[in-house]
């Protein structure tokens, strides 16, 4: 590993003509899973979503449906367009973030943890309307201290292993690394079903796997700078299509 990055200086970023979803360096067997809607397991989450989104829970005695109606219709481009600027904090949102607020809000239930399989779920419903749209990153100038915060993070050598995000997704993606084909890490799938994890994950968990792996101490659940990260790599694979849920080895 040393040896393959031991030249990476500064990322040169990745032309729109190169620029390329994970699912192309998939494998065949990969891509069948994903593109079969009765075998991708990822739907299987979707479906707990649809569930969710039509239960009324809390004291307020309402369902996601009660405010925003068919998911179909009110949600379909939301995930494309986030994370978005949140008025209440100040700073970006992400679509998980967005969900447990506003059933905070309205006292609808217990706050959903982390990584739960609600939150996962219900971010995954909603992510999953507006499969097949392109990313479109929200035109808000307020977000774009933020988004330079989360390139920096992305270009910024992290841990015992001293490398940076850029050195494997924008200097080598293509190349083999442990066996496995180094994509361009873009988060348009997300939540997605990892064939290593047996359950759908949200790009929150996967950075966190990837902060462990160069032995950095990873960001908590919710923390800013995750959500700057995400915010940059939005931007980074604006044109591609949500591919929610997609699935990964």
């Amino acid at each position: 590993m040393a040896a393959l990055f031991a030249c990476v200086m500064v990322a040169a970023g990745i032309e729109d003509g190169e620029k390329r979803s994970g699912f192309d360096f998939m494998t065949e067997e990969t891509q069948a899973l994903q593109a079969d809607d009765m075998a991708n397991p990822g739907m299987l989450w979707v479906l707990q979503g649809e569930q969710l989104w039509q239960q009324p829970e809390g004291k307020a005695n309402t369902a996601c449906a009660g405010c925003h109606g068919d998911a179909a219709q009110s949600m379909r481009g939301v995930a494309a367009r986030y994370p978005a600027y949140d008025e209440a904090t100040g700073r970006p949102i992400d679509l998980a973030g967005r969900i447990y607020s506003c059933r905070a809000s309205r006292q609808q239930a217990e706050p959903l943890a982390p990584e739960s399989d609600e939150l996962l779920a219900l971010t995954t419903y909603v992510a999953h309307q507006s499969r097949g749209m392109p990313v479109t990153p929200a035109a808000d100038l307020r977000l774009a201290p933020f988004r330079d915060s989360g390139r920096r993070l992305f270009e910024s050598r992290i841990g015992q292993l001293d490398l940076a995000c850029a050195a494997c997704h924008d200097a080598n993606w293509g190349k083999r690394l442990g066996g496995a084909v180094i994509p361009q890490a873009h988060p348009n799938g997300y939540p997605l079903y990892r064939l290593e994890w047996q359950a759908v994950g949200s790009l929150q968990r996967r950075l966190r796997n990837c902060m462990i792996g160069v032995r950095a101490e990873p960001f908590a659940f919710g923390a800013p700078e995750l959500i700057d990260l995400e915010l940059y790599l939005m931007d980074r694979a604006r044109g591609l299509l949500v591919e929610t849920p997609a699935v990964r080895p």
